[in-house]
């Protein structure tokens, strides 16, 4: 087996405990004191210096003493939770009702935990440093990604690289996947209000109905992907909220509803935006009815360098094998790494949690995720070997 590996699953218990403990006491984004302070006291155990930044997210730096070649390497994970109620039963689900950790996020703060450990008992075999970022809000409207790069997260040291990963339920627990170029959509909001006059819902004809023309303007926003983008390019226009009036014979004044686009193209991007807004507008139009529409970018796409990613295929082939290396796909979820990675070189890989035979089937974001544990030190040794070996010295 390999050294590091091995060193690792010694790790397990310890990990686990750490997941555990922050999965029973999720916190939103911006609010996760409780989760800083435990990372906080971890580093110190481990004797690495850390500061605060964002507000709850933490900076860590650990220097290796070992010669030749230097950089600096940055390793992330993020931190928050999500405003779900958790239906797992058992003493390993959420105490906070309304919020748990279903994205996994409780797992990637013990993996980084972990690879600090590791490299800890290890800075005489590289050179060079490794920053830990544990940051928060990624599962915000902002992210939290974009507020540590402005505070200098990526700064004194300067960081050469990034390396993070994301829990996933799709592919066994063991295994990683590394995919190529584009690997997460960006994201944009949008938030459309109808206005128009309203009425006895028996005469119609003498109103400009608005949930009409809502409903036709959701209807035809499903022709832009169908209609004005290529069928080889990916992109969604999703409608998630729709709201108008409150009684049954009665036809409000104003109908609006809220979506998302996400595109893995930046002209595909540009023309969705635009196409909505034609579509919407040109809709009310045509039916009587005055438009506001409000678009807010939100996440970038996120891009894996190629240089990075055959650099992480390439050290997770030494860490657990060639055949648990697989290649990963685009997806049109959104991730604020993306921020990161359009400032320097990086690699966001997936790292399976799937085991089926405990049931641990359940997809991201569902009130029944769980992930299989027996990943966190797969996890914690590829975090640990890749910041070794881009930093200096290959270790295990």
């Amino acid at each position: 087996m390999n050294a590091i590996l091995s060193e690792a699953r010694s790790l397990a218990a310890w990990m686990s405990g750490i997941r555990r403990d922050i999965h029973r006491h999720p916190e939103l984004g911006f609010a996760e004191e409780r989760t800083a302070s435990l990372i906080e006291r971890a580093l110190d155990e481990i004797g690495v210096r850390h500061e605060r930044s964002a507000g709850t997210g933490v900076v860590a730096l650990m220097d290796g003493e070992g010669e030749g070649a230097s950089g600096c390497v940055g390793l992330r994970a993020d931190m928050d939770a999500l405003p779900i109620q958790d239906a797992k039963d058992g003493d390993l689900s959420s105490q906070v009702d309304g919020v748990m950790h279903a994205c996994g996020h409780d797992a990637h703060v013990a993996c980084l935990l972990g690879a600090a450990r590791l490299i800890s008992s290890r800075r005489g075999e590289f050179a060079g440093s490794v920053k830990l970022i544990f940051q928060p809000a990624e599962e915000t409207d902002t992210g939290g990604a974009l507020p540590m790069i402005l505070e200098g997260a990526l700064d004194s040291p300067n960081v050469d690289a990034l390396l993070g990963l994301h829990v996933d339920p799709g592919i066994p627990a063991g295994t990683i996947s590394v995919a190529d170029g584009f690997i997460n959509a960006a994201s944009d909001m949008f938030d459309v209000v109808i206005s128009g006059g309203g009425g006895h819902g028996a005469y119609p004809h003498k109103t400009s109905d608005v949930l009409y023309i809502a409903c036709q303007c959701v209807s035809s926003l499903q022709s832009i992907v169908s209609r004005s983008v290529s069928p080889t390019e990916p992109a969604v226009v999703t409608v998630g909220a729709l709201r108008a009036g409150s009684v049954r014979n009665v036809i409000p004044t104003e109908a609006s509803f809220s979506g998302i686009i996400r595109t893995l193209d930046p002209g595909v991007r540009e023309l969705v935006v635009r196409r909505l807004g034609d579509v919407i507008r040109g809709t009310c139009a045509a039916l009587g009815g005055s438009v506001s529409i409000a678009i807010k970018p939100g996440y970038p796409m996120l891009r894996n360098d190629d240089g990075m990613a055959g650099f992480v295929r390439r050290t997770a082939r030494g860490v657990i094998g060639e055949d648990k290396v697989l290649l990963g796909t685009p997806g049109l979820g959104v991730e604020d790494f993306a921020y990161f990675a359009e400032r320097r070189p990086s690699c966001f890989f997936n790292l399976g949690v799937r085991n089926e035979e405990r049931g641990i089937i359940h997809p991201l974001h569902s009130e029944r995720f769980d992930v299989d544990e027996s990943a966190l030190p797969v996890g914690a040794a590829l975090l640990a070997s890749a910041a070794m070996r881009y930093s200096g010295r290959r270790a295990g």
